[in-house]
């Protein structure tokens, strides 16, 4: 039989080091083949030309589960799960089985956070980027670490942050600004893909409301799992537990 791989794909502002703590968990508990994605902008260069759009990032989600061999277990963050979303509208069996939080962008009354509408006004998120890349790194680890990083992973987050990431954070959130994630919902309700698990993190003010997660879940046949007392970084703040429920999920259908 060949061996499942299990691909882990972050999101923005980030590199893969927010998977770090979760990945050390899943080896400790006998996980292997695990394979990191960085997009482009994120914590990876970018090619010439990239204009950091939502169908760039599908199409390079694509074109990397195409050059994994055998079945893959996608696990997939922020806006990591929005390429996946992307990604499985377009071809919904390109990966065996698929983990991802933020399900409520999809939701079509979903309404993009604060942050994110300052990113899509123009000159209002040229201050903003420009603003994170300028912090300190003491204030990045501040920052980052009171919203659920540990300070180790937000200093190595930080060393991803540069004017090149802050492109493509004013181009792809410009580029998704709704109705664009309303129709993306569409089409991934319209694909149904198969064996999928919405991650619930309670305290997480990015994702959208809960019940709009687990409804949009509901409408793939997806299961749902709540990791309590976590918010957007879970993987960080909850690492053992995260690690138990994907185990179980991959499981599910067959380990």
């Amino acid at each position: 039989m060949t061996e499942t791989t299990k691909v882990f794909v972050h999101g923005v502002p980030e590199t893969s080091a927010v998977w770090d703590a979760l990945v050390h968990e899943l080896h400790s508990q006998g996980v292997a083949n695990i394979v990191r994605l960085s997009p482009p902008g994120f914590g990876a260069p970018t090619p010439a030309g990239w204009g950091a759009t939502v169908v760039e990032y599908r199409d390079w989600l694509l074109g990397e589960f195409a050059q994994i061999d055998g079945p893959i277990d996608v696990v997939a963050h922020d806006w990591g799960a929005g390429m996946l979303f992307a990604a499985l509208s377009a071809k919904p069996q390109v990966v065996r089985s698929w983990a991802a939080d933020c399900v409520g962008l999809m939701h079509p009354d979903y309404v993009w956070h604060p942050s994110a509408t300052e990113w899509q006004t123009p000159e209002v998120g040229e201050g903003a980027v420009a603003g994170l890349v300028a912090l300190a790194d003491q204030d990045f680890i501040a920052i980052f670490g009171s919203l659920g990083m540990t300070p180790d992973i937000a200093a190595q987050v930080r060393r991803g942050v540069n004017s090149e990431m802050a492109r493509c954070i004013l181009a792809l959130y410009r580029d998704a600004a709704q109705p664009r994630m309303a129709e993306l919902g569409k089409q991934f309700i319209a694909a149904a893909p198969a064996n999928g698990l919405v991650i619930v993190a309670p305290n997480d003010h990015y994702a959208g409301p809960v019940d709009t997660m687990v409804h949009v879940g509901r409408q793939v046949h997806a299961t749902s799992a709540t990791i309590e007392a976590a918010g957007h970084w879970w993987m960080c703040e909850q690492p053992r537990v995260a690690a138990s429920l994907l185990i179980k999920h991959w499981n599910s259908v067959g380990f």
